[in-house]
């Protein structure tokens, strides 16, 4: 297919890169020069405007939105409408609110235009792992675009099918191939607004399991409850055989492999959206997400606490995404355990 890529951040070039990799006919727009000349070098089409974009691309058009949620997101969808035309579609991949999301959809509705939200997890590792995909829109737009999809997700590799789906002779599907049409206009965004919720859930729990570990040889503790431990070796340990193992714990390994003590990190977590708009959710709709809200909470205590477990956060936020948390302020202030 051709498609047009606007924005050549971390993930938005990746996944030209991708798709272009994938034999896809890519034309890119970035206000950055520098970032579009480096697509061109790859074989991508750049233009300098929207408007280029729009005249550079045949009917009916494909334009995915890669760029940060919130008004530059706003102001590129409403550009858009303006300069696109009937039957052709805007994807926004980014991780937009899906109210937003919706009311989107239904004003590009009004000048013909269809809308896909498509919330992407894959992080800095997707050009060579793919991105896991989940997609609102109709069903025929959704269809129209397989060809995209299959190419930016993972396929399904050497992951085994589901016993359960095996034995009911489910036909294979494309959840088992990395992406899924959620639903109607929005559930995209709203499944990876929950995605991004329990994903903070599991990393605060690896943080603080970790963090046990590391104060585990505290002066505050009877002297033969004391224990030295690895932290680095356990997270390597359980990547082999644990119920535990994961990608996240993947990333940890690797980082207390490369720094034991993540003195290169921040401690302070920032959190970038979803997880609040997970737990605003869970309020609307009645549902308990304790840990969900709590994890949210971390976030905001690490940035008042210098702690061992909020660098462990920091480091899988910088594995997976390359996100580079604030510096905080020096202190000599140490948390230590009571006498028991």
């Amino acid at each position: 297919m051709q498609i047009a890529m606007i924005g050549l951040g971390r993930m938005g070039s990746n996944m030209a890169r991708r798709l272009m990799r994938g034999g896809h006919d890519v034309v890119v727009y970035d206000v950055d020069a520098a970032a579009r000349a480096r697509l061109v070098a790859e074989g991508a089409v750049a233009v300098e405007t929207l408007e280029a974009l729009a005249e550079a691309l045949v009917p009916p058009r494909s334009v995915w939105v890669m760029v940060p949620a919130g008004d530059v997101t706003e102001n590129t969808i409403a550009s858009l409408t303006s300069i696109l035309s009937p039957g052709d579609t805007v994807i926004d991949g980014g991780n937009s609110h899906y109210k937003n999301t919706i009311a989107r959809s239904e004003k590009l509705a009004e000048y013909g235009v269809a809308m896909l939200d498509v919330g992407t997890s894959g992080g800095v590792f997707g050009l060579d792992r793919g991105y896991c995909l989940m997609i609102g829109g109709t069903d025929e737009v959704a269809a129209r675009h397989a060809p995209i999809f299959d190419t930016l997700a993972p396929g399904s590799g050497d992951v085994e099918r589901t016993p359960a789906r095996l034995a009911k002779g489910a036909a294979e599907g494309s959840c088992e191939d990395g992406w899924l049409h959620c639903g109607r206009s929005g559930s995209g965004h709203y499944v990876k607004m929950v995605h991004n919720g329990i994903e903070y859930g599991m990393m605060q729990a690896f943080a603080e399991g970790f963090a046990l570990f590391e104060s585990a040889g505290d002066p505050g503790l009877p002297e033969n409850r004391r224990f030295d431990l690895d932290c680095a070796a356990i997270a390597e340990l359980w990547r082999r055989g644990s119920v535990v193992s994961s990608w996240l714990l993947d990333l940890t390994a690797d980082a207390l492999a490369e720094n034991p003590t993540l003195d290169g990190f921040s401690s302070q977590v920032q959190d970038s959206g979803e997880g609040r708009w997970t737990v605003e959710a869970a309020i609307e709709q009645a549902v308990p997400a304790h840990v969900l809200t709590a994890a949210l909470f971390a976030r905001f205590r690490s940035r008042q606490v210098d702690a061992f477990g909020d660098r462990v956060l920091s480091a899988m936020r910088f594995k997976f995404g390359g996100h580079v948390a604030p510096t905080p302020a020096k202190t000599d202030e140490k948390i230590v355990a009571p006498a028991l």
